[in-house]
């Protein structure tokens, strides 16, 4: 299994480093750490959610905060003086308007439907999954389609100020993030003491470094490593969904549609991105990098086993989530990664009205689970 994913890997490095791309090239090698911290920390954002609302489980989310206090200690002083290495920095920020929350309470349903967000479909399908694949194609479509619609979704009222950043300036903004981060742990804290939740112990088995799993405080910490990284080297902080936007709209021109058509692709940097290839561009390099990354976990941990039996409820939950998660995180300026974990170590308001719609629409999803034969 090793050989196959390494030689693959090589194919993809090797024409990015002779096409005098060595940051693509990075990007890809951080692609694919992503891609086995996601699959050996089972890292997820779906069954995080789904398992507080049904079992008061907090262990997930603690590490989430873990990892978006971490982010913000990270990205604050690189954001603020707004150039690192030579070259200039953004972070994720958008507007915080109708349209994310729209978009966030769909994408929370479709991920409980499709059973994976916008990391967690990518590290499923590459760890062996046949069904995640069915999700990434509906998801693929579903960015698409809401491409199409762009321009009425940005014509909603939204908030003038974007980023804490803003009013407060980048030491107090973060210090002021880190407090509330703070207080939803203690809450959680609390919350999970009162329902007598135990936790369960992490492995400190080294020798299962390669194979693993891995615990869950390891896998925040490098997530918000391997998140700082991409914004060292790429300019921006980690995004997942952009390229399936790019991904079926590439699909759809060798179908006959013409970019022309709609506004949204008129933009320069849509229309370099359709004629460009699929390695020139930044959020598709590291996708790839998280397949295969999830790919070559999978098999070290012996892990990779497909089941292409896939019940006709189940096959339709996940065509409806991925549509769903699609056309979501595209009105909403990202999905689980892009818009709240990028979002919040950016200091976005955007990211804190993400997560709240999300998890909204994540508890009706989680309640029309058992409907479409997936179980809680």
């Amino acid at each position: 299994m090793q050989l196959p994913v390494l030689l693959l890997s090589l194919v993809i490095v090797i024409p990015l480093l002779l096409t005098n791309e060595p940051r693509l090239a990075l990007l890809l090698l951080i692609g694919v750490a992503l891609g086995i911290t996601l699959q050996h920390t089972a890292f997820g954002f779906t069954s995080a959610y789904r398992r507080f609302m049904l079992y008061r489980d907090t262990a997930a989310l603690n590490a989430q905060l873990l990892m978006l206090a971490v982010a913000t200690l990270l990205f604050a002083p690189i954001l603020s003086s707004g150039a690192v290495f030579g070259h200039g920095v953004v972070g994720a920020v958008a507007p915080a308007g109708l349209q994310v929350a729209a978009g966030a309470f769909l994408f929370g349903i479709g991920m409980q439907l499709g059973d994976g967000c916008g990391s967690g479909t990518l590290y499923k399908a590459g760890g062996g999954a046949p069904r995640m694949l069915i999700t990434l194609f509906a998801f693929c479509a579903g960015s698409f389609w809401a491409s199409l619609h762009m321009g009425w979704w940005q014509q909603l009222p939204s908030l003038q100020t974007q980023s804490l950043a803003e009013p407060l300036g980048y030491p107090a903004a973060a210090s002021l993030q880190l407090a509330f981060i703070t207080l939803l742990a203690l809450l959680l804290r609390r919350w999970r003491s009162r329902q007598k939740i135990t936790a369960t112990p992490p492995q400190r088995d080294w020798r299962r470094l390669l194979s693993g799993p891995w615990p869950l405080v390891m896998g925040a910490l490098l997530l918000a490593l391997l998140n700082f990284t991409t914004l060292l080297t790429a300019g921006h902080p980690w995004t997942i969904t952009w390229a399936f936007t790019l991904w079926g709209a590439k699909a759809a021109v060798l179908l006959g549609w013409d970019p022309s058509s709609a506004p949204f692709w008129s933009g320069a940097f849509q229309q370099s991105a359709l004629q460009a290839g699929i390695l020139q561009d930044v959020t598709s390099v590291m996708n790839i990098g998280i397949l295969l990354g999830a790919l070559a976990a999978a098999g070290l941990g012996g892990r990779f086993a497909p089941s292409f039996r896939i019940p006709l409820r189940s096959l339709a939950a996940a065509i409806i989530g991925g549509l769903l998660m699609g056309y979501g995180a595209r009105i909403a300026y990202g999905c689980n990664i892009g818009a709240f974990f990028s979002g919040i170590a950016s200091l976005s308001l955007h990211g804190w009205l993400w997560i709240t719609c999300a998890l909204l629409g994540s508890a009706l999803g989680v309640r029309w689970r058992p409907r479409l034969g997936l179980s809680n």
